[in-house]
């Protein structure tokens, strides 16, 4: 790695979408900003466009290099698993409009990278991406996610990690790279 590699992380909602910017660098991850995007009242399509502006503010702001976007579960309601993959249709148009390469990782996905489980707690993820990133304090609950979608991704396309992004093949008992 020559320099440092930006990752945003989106964690979709319809009322409250979280975003987190993290550098990959040279022994680790720094910090470099979070919050959240409130869509405010009003019908879907004004709640999605807002969704996509504010994320392409985001973007023009902190210049990632790639996006992580959180991938639906499907939910007991219907209506409310709807909605949340239209959130994420916006969250990801924004990033396709940028020109930027999507990656997705379920929430399981996510928490197991983060925290060692795939059923953690809101606060325990809350609790291990500030220490992660050495924050002085918790962020928000859907910031945090979204800190812990770039930090997922940030692991899992390093190190050794890396090995999955790769085609290999056996010869002779060997991982050959292809």
């Amino acid at each position: 790695m020559n320099g440092p590699r930006r990752i945003l992380g989106i964690d979709p909602g319809l009322r409250v979408t979280g975003f987190g910017v993290v550098d990959l660098v040279p022994g680790g991850l720094a910090y470099v900003a979070s919050g959240v995007v409130r869509t405010g009242s009003g019908g879907m399509p004004l709640r999605l466009g807002v969704i996509v502006r504010d994320l392409a503010h985001v973007i023009d702001e902190y210049l990632p290099a790639e996006v992580v976007v959180e991938r639906v579960f499907v939910n007991v309601n219907p209506t409310s698993t709807l909605a949340l993959g239209q959130a994420r249709g916006a969250a990801i148009a924004a990033a396709v409009l940028a020109g930027l390469p999507v990656h997705e990782y379920t929430a399981g996905q996510i928490k197991k990278a983060v925290v060692g489980g795939g059923r953690a707690e809101k606060l325990q993820v809350q609790s291990m991406v500030s220490r992660l990133l050495s924050l002085p304090g918790l962020p928000s609950p859907d910031a945090a996610d979204a800190l812990a979608c770039a930090i997922c991704h940030a692991h899992g396309t390093s190190g050794a990690g890396a090995l999955g992004l790769r085609a290999y093949r056996v010869r002779h008992g060997r991982l050959i790279s292809t």
